[in-house]
């Protein structure tokens, strides 16, 4: 485990595996580390992996204030102290943090992003959701939590829940429960695609073909705004590959990483991105 300070002197641990170009790991919401276990030993093989604990999970510190800000200033910190160019690769919350860190840095070489949580239009927290999970939280059921989370939110079914239950990961993802509120932050986000507008290293946007619509439209978004992004939509995945399809969610970003750049740009014709 390796440590870099984020701008406001938060300690920002990450897990270091493998070898070859890196790769920094960003995990979302209810996840720590860990989280990336199921697909880690076929990455490490290709890739030097820097699997970050987010701030207040794992061995990571926090503050007392809190703000997406500093969430996307923690990922550019891990970044920025690795001397290469690094891939990044973000899912849900972790993949919109990964969004507006790729601004902050100036050694990206490409990046993955798998859902992020951004509202476009649509609402990400159905009616008492917010409400229900605060509840079980000051309850005391930071289980009942993750499970309402996964249940009333993400819209995972129950037996692709039953996986995650299985996983080691499950007992940190239980620990961070407290953290889950606070997170309701990314409803506020504003997204502007102008901002983005000269991000052109080449972007793979995964999708789960089963995937709330919500995460759906945002991914389109995010995708009309990039000038060399691509939509690859995992057939009958939703928003866990990770867990429910590590095979398929390696090889797709392996082959991304690793592609020639020439075959991953996305041209620009009469237009139309092709």
């Amino acid at each position: 485990m390796d440590t870099v300070r984020s701008n406001d002197g938060t300690p920002i641990v990450y897990e270091r595996n493998g070898t070859g170009p890196a790769l920094v790991l960003v995990h979302g919401t209810t996840a720590d580390h860990t989280r990336w276990q199921p697909v880690l030993p076929m990455l490490q093989q290709q890739f030097t992996v820097y699997a970050v604990d987010r701030r207040g999970r794992g061995q990571s510190g926090d503050s007392t204030a809190y703000s997406l800000e500093r969430e996307y200033d923690d990922i550019a910190a891990v970044v920025s102290s690795i001397p290469e160019p690094v891939n990044l690769l973000g899912h849900s919350y972790g993949a919109l943090i990964c969004l507006e860190a790729a601004l902050r840095v100036t050694n990206l070489n490409r990046l993955v992003l798998y859902e992020p949580s951004i509202p476009v239009g649509m609402p990400i927290y159905p009616p008492g959701a917010r409400a229900k999970i605060q509840a079980l939280l000051d309850a005391g059921d930071r289980e009942g939590v993750l499970l309402a989370f996964y249940r009333d939110v993400v819209e995972i079914p129950e037996h692709q829940i039953a996986v995650l239950r299985k996983e080691p990961a499950w007992a940190a993802r239980v620990a961070a429960a407290r953290t889950i509120p606070r997170e309701f932050s990314d409803e506020g986000y504003i997204f502007e695609p102008s901002r983005f507008k000269n991000l052109d290293v080449p972007i793979l946007l995964l999708q789960g073909e089963n995937s709330p619509d919500y995460l759906k439209a945002a991914t389109e978004a995010v995708h009309a705004a990039l000038p060399n992004s691509r939509i690859v939509v995992m057939p009958g995945q939703q928003h866990i590959a990770i867990s429910t399809a590590p095979e398929l969610f390696a090889r797709l970003v392996i082959e991304f990483l690793l592609s020639p750049a020439e075959s991953v740009r996305v041209r620009m014709i009469g237009g139309q991105r092709g």
